[in-house]
C-alpha cells in the first residue's frame, strides 16, 4: 500500500482536494447520462456509483482526518447508501493508507517533544494499523509489549473547515433542511473534536474499562497517560485478530453466541447503567483473542446519554408504546421526530414510517433471548431502508427531524446490530443489565 509522505493541512489545500473529486463526479455523471443510451437504468446507475465511490473514497483517503471519518460513519448505513459507497467507504475503518516513517517520526517529535527512540526501548516506525484519525504502532517497553497510536497531523486543525466543505454534500444526500441540520453538524463536529483529544480518550477509556471489567468475556488494553500526548496514546498491544476476520473463519456456533453476549452485555450495561456508549461500534474496534474472549479498543467516540433523550427513546422501544397511538405520538414529539409545524400529511406519513420502523428495529426488546442471525429479521430492515431511499414523498419532506442524539444513538444501534448479524450469534439474553 502506498505511504502518505504529506497531507493537504491547509483549508486552501484541502479545499482544493475536493473541488478536484467533485470535478470527477462532475464527468462520472456526463458518462452515466451516455450509458443510459445503451444500457439499462440499474446497469448504468451501477457503474456510476461504483465510479463515484472510488473517486470520493479515493480524495478522502488523501485528505484522512474528519472526511474520511464521516465515510467511515457512512458506510455503517448499509440500509441508506448503495452497495458502493458501503463497500468502499468501510476501507476507512481499518485499511487507511499510512504515514511514510520520516512523516511519523516528525510528527511524534512535534507532539510529544521526543522521538519514539527516547522513549521506548523498540518501536516499529511502519504502522500496522491505519485508520480515519490516526495509525498503530508496535514498541516494547520494561518489558511489556506495546501499541501506540499517532495522530495524523493537522486533523484537530481541519475538522471545522472540513465539515463547511462536506455540509452541502450530506445535506443533499439526506434531504436535511432548516436549523435542525446545524444542530446535527455540530453535534458530529463537536464529537470529531472530542476524538482528536488524546489525554480525553485515554480517561474515558480507563473509565470504561474500570466500569466493564464485571461483563463476562471481555477484556480492555491498559492505558500508560505517561507514555500519551493530545496525539499520542500508548497502550498495551492487544493480541488476536480483527472480528471481521474471526467471522469469516469461525465456525463454532457456541464461540460466537459466547462473543456476541459480550457485546450486547458491553452495550446495554454502558447505556442502561452509564448512560453512556462507545459510539463507534465497527469491526475495527473489536479483536478476538486465541482464548475466545472479546477486545475492545478505541474510546474516543463516547456519547453521553441525556435523560430526556434517554426515557422517550427506550419508552418507545416498548412493545406496548407501539399498540398505544396516544402514547407513540407523546413520545415522538418529545423525541422531535413529528414537529409542530408539520402538515397532517407530514405527521401522518412520519408517524406511520417510524411506527413502521420501530415495529421491525425493536423487537429484539420484546422478547428474552433473540436470535441476531435471523436473515429475515435483517431482511426487513434492509427492506425497509431501500424502499424509503427511493420514496418520492419522503424527498418532498424535510428530513432533518428528531434530536441530535439520535444521530450517535441510531449510528450505535445500526452497527451493534450488523455486528451482531456478522457473528451469527443465537440465543442471546437481552435483559442481563437492561433496567427499564
Amino acid at each position: 500500500m502506498k505511504k502518505a509522505s504529506k497531507i493537504p493541512i491547509t483549508k486552501i489545500q484541502r479545499a482544493s482536494k475536493l473541488v478536484k473529486t467533485g470535478a470527477k463526479v462532475g464527468v462520472n455523471y456526463l458518462k452515466y447520462y451516455g450509458d443510459k443510451i445503451t444500457k439499462t437504468e440499474e446497469d448504468a446507475r451501477e457503474k456510476l456509483n461504483q465510479s463515484n465511490a472510488e473517486d470520493i473514497y479515493d480524495s478522502l483517503k488523501d485528505l484522512k482526518g474528519s472526511p474520511l471519518k464521516v465515510a467511515q460513519m457512512l458506510s455503517m448505513e448499509k440500509s441508506i447508501l448503495p452497495r458502493a459507497y458501503v463497500e468502499k467507504f468501510s476501507l476507512a475503518q481499518f485499511s487507511v493508507p499510512p504515514l511514510s516513517e520520516a512523516l511519523v517520526l516528525k510528527t511524534f517529535k512535534k507532539s510529544f517533544g521526543k522521538f519514539p527512540s527516547e522513549i521506548y526501548e523498540k518501536f516499529d516506525v511502519k504502522a500496522y494499523n491505519a485508520a480515519s484519525i490516526g495509525q498503530v504502532h508496535k514498541a516494547e517497553k520494561d518489558g511489556k509489549q506495546l501499541a501506540v497510536k499517532i495522530q495524523y497531523p493537522g486533523v484537530s486543525d481541519s475538522i471545522k473547515s472540513d465539515l463547511a466543505l462536506l455540509k452541502p454534500f450530506v445535506i443533499r444526500m439526506f434531504n436535511m433542511k432548516g436549523k435542525t441540520s446545524d444542530e446535527y453538524f455540530f453535534e458530529v463536529q463537536n464529537k470529531l473534536l472530542e476524538e482528536t483529544d488524546y489525554f480525553l480518550e485515554v480517561k474515558q477509556s480507563q473509565e470504561i474499562a474500570d466500569a466493564c471489567s464485571n461483563i463476562s468475556n471481555l477484556t480492555f488494553p491498559r492505558y500508560y497517560p505517561k507514555l500519551s500526548s493530545k496525539q499520542i496514546i500508548t497502550m498495551d498491544w492487544m493480541n488476536g485478530i480483527h472480528l471481521s476476520e474471526f467471522v469469516n473463519i469461525n465456525s463454532n456456533q457456541e464461540r460466537a453466541n459466547t462473543l456476541g453476549q459480550a457485546l450486547w452485555d458491553f452495550y446495554m450495561y454502558q447505556i442502561h447503567n452509564l448512560k453512556k456508549v462507545h459510539a463507534d461500534p465497527h469491526p475495527g474496534n473489536f479483536l478476538v483473542s486465541k482464548e475466545g474472549k472479546l477486545i475492545a479498543l478505541d474510546f474516543g467516540c463516547m456519547k453521553t446519554i441525556p435523560l430526556e433523550f434517554y426515557n422517550p427513546y427506550f419508552v418507545l422501544a416498548k412493545k406496548e408504546t407501539l399498540s398505544n397511538k396516544a402514547l407513540f405520538e407523546e413520545k415522538m414529539f418529545e423525541l422531535q421526530i413529528l414537529l409542530k409545524e408539520d402538515s397532517k400529511e407530514e405527521s401522518e406519513f412520519f408517524s406511520a414510517m417510524f411506527h413502521e420502523m420501530l415495529s421491525i428495529f425493536t423487537q429484539p426488546f420484546h422478547v428474552e433471548k433473540f436470535d441476531f442471525s435471523d436473515e429475515e429479521f435483517f431482511g426487513k430492515i434492509t427492506e425497509f431502508g431501500e424502499r424509503y431511499s427511493k420514496n418520492t414523498e419522503l424527498r418532498s419532506y424535510n428530513a432533518s427531524r428528531g434530536s441530535k442524539h439520535f444521530i450517535y444513538m441510531n449510528r450505535t444501534f445500526f452497527g451493534l446490530y450488523n455486528l451482531m448479524f456478522d457473528l451469527k450469534a443465537k440465543d442471546i439474553k437481552i435483559n442481563n443489565y437492561i433496567t427499564l
